[in-house]
């Protein structure tokens, strides 16, 4: 655990983590005032649980298949509950919470999307998906959004964002590299925000205060 004196924050994950770094060093440099609880992933293999391990946070596994989504999302949700977060961040976590799983955190859970929502983003809208789509749209900007989770996909309050260009030569795999440099930053500064509690929530619009 990183002993930062702060709100604790349990982080979801799936993939290689870098968000998940991007946070860790944010909270080793003070520019986040949390403790890094724990990292959980539904892969019993995955570049985050590594990354978790190395810089000495909890790091929980639970691959187990669903036989019934909805007991594999309430032995899921005990874990989260015995770890007591004040926050829960999404970086990168493949699973679509259900309604009632979220509803216990309301407005605790933060996730980021490829894209700059309310384009492009709900269900079927994940990974190269999203860049492909921007691409063929014709669209000239992207970017990315964090976001408080609601029950409705990729709707939830929006934080911050950070745009794009779009240029006549990207591919989605070109663009999905400009964009995850961008979401680090956009992902600290909504923690950031958030953590102060320094911001109140207007419709889909989350209003910032210094």
């Amino acid at each position: 655990m990183i002993n930062m004196a702060g709100k604790r924050i349990v982080v979801l994950a799936s993939g290689e983590g870098t968000n998940f770094q991007a946070l860790i060093d944010a909270v080793s440099k003070g520019k986040l005032n949390g403790i890094l609880v724990a990292l959980v992933s539904d892969r019993k293999d995955c570049g985050a649980l590594e990354r978790a391990r190395r810089n000495g946070i909890k790091a929980i596994s639970f691959p187990r298949a669903p036989s019934n989504r909805e007991s594999y999302f309430k032995e899921l949700l005990a874990i989260i509950e015995a770890l007591k977060p004040d926050i829960i961040v999404m970086a990168g976590f493949m699973k679509i919470l259900p309604d009632w799983f979220i509803l216990k955190f309301t407005m605790k859970i933060v996730n980021t999307h490829p894209s700059l929502l309310p384009c492009f983003g709900g269900p079927g809208f994940y990974g190269h998906h999203v860049h492909e789509k921007v691409i063929e749209s014709g669209a000239r900007i992207s970017g990315c959004t964090a976001h408080f989770v609601i029950p409705d996909v990729d709707a939830g309050p929006i934080i911050t964002q950070r745009a794009v260009n779009v240029e006549d030569s990207d591919t989605p795999e070109s663009l999905a590299g400009k964009i995850k440099e961008v979401e680090h930053e956009a992902l600290i500064e909504a923690l950031s925000i958030v953590l102060r509690g320094n911001y109140r929530i207007s419709g889909k619009r989350v209003l910032h205060y210094q």
